[in-house]
């Protein structure tokens, strides 16, 4: 990981204002935040608190009223980076094998557009096997969205967010409309994926647990005007296992993230950020 004075990503003094005059909203407070190349940072807080905002800023996607947004380096948009993303719903295109879905990002996406006539049916088709492969869909490539469960379109979703060997993964919800028992089976293969690739992840997440799981730092959020409030790092070893998560030291992270949500509701929540 790049050093703390060497961020991978950082918002620097960013707030976000949407509507003008009397229907101005402060979306985001004044808020600084690093991620370190490689890290894996969980975004927590109340809804409509601005944890999507921040992936749409640091992807570009919309532009600070205030303050500036760094990635690689460079102001967002200025360097091209190449981001895998996530949601809660794995949208695929039906008229499309899960293989040709998974592959998508390699026939936009340069240097790999490039490359796709000549590659999409050896080097790229075995790239997206061995990632179907490796989050447990192997020998389902060739069958279409609507055969799979929503676990497995969520393993194809998150085979098609790194298909493309993205520096930064930006994973809003993804887990999120998924039973309990599938959600922690992707959680450990969303583990071994950021261990094998090491790719820079943001996570949005109303799941603390989730969050405890996934991230080495878990940033609690208060209430509209958005800004960041706490820094958490988890000591954790990994692998991390969900029988970690009955632990007295899991269940003491996941206890003060949720006091401090709790605190970050009010109206009179703390008005100052801890330092980034």
């Amino acid at each position: 990981m790049t050093g703390e004075n060497d961020p991978f990503v950082q918002l620097q003094q960013v707030t976000l204002t949407y509507g003008q005059g009397e229907k101005t909203v402060a979306a985001l407070g004044e808020t600084n935040l690093k991620i370190g190349k490689g890290d894996f940072v969980a975004l927590v807080g109340p809804s409509g608190c601005g944890k999507s905002t921040i992936l749409k800023l640091v992807t570009g996607l919309i532009t600070a009223s205030s303050g500036w947004v760094f990635v690689a380096g460079r102001e967002v948009g200025a360097e091209p980076v190449r981001v895998g993303m996530a949601f809660q719903n794995p949208t695929m295109l039906p008229w499309l094998s899960i293989r040709d879905n998974v592959m998508l990002p390699l026939k936009i996406v340069p240097p790999f557009r490039q490359q796709f006539r000549a590659k999409r049916k050896t080097e790229f088709r075995d790239r997206a096997d061995a990632l179907l492969k490796q989050v447990g869909l192997a020998g389902f490539g060739d069958k279409f969205p609507w055969q799979l469960s929503g676990g497995m379109l969520q393993r194809a979703s998150l085979c098609r967010a790194l298909i493309h060997d993205p520096q930064l993964l930006m994973l809003d919800e993804p887990f999120g409309a998924l039973d309990q028992f599938t959600r922690e089976e992707l959680w450990a293969i969303m583990q071994d994926l950021w261990m094998t690739r090491r790719p820079t992840v943001l996570l949005v997440t109303h799941d603390l647990k989730e969050a405890g799981y996934l991230a080495n730092r878990v940033c609690v959020m208060r209430a509209r005007p958005g800004r960041i409030v706490e820094d958490c790092h988890v000591d954790l070893p990994r692998p991390r296992t969900i029988e970690m998560t009955y632990e007295p030291g899991f269940v003491s992270l996941t206890q003060r993230l949720r006091e401090l949500i709790v605190s970050a509701r009010a109206p009179d929540a703390a008005k100052t950020e801890v330092p980034a």
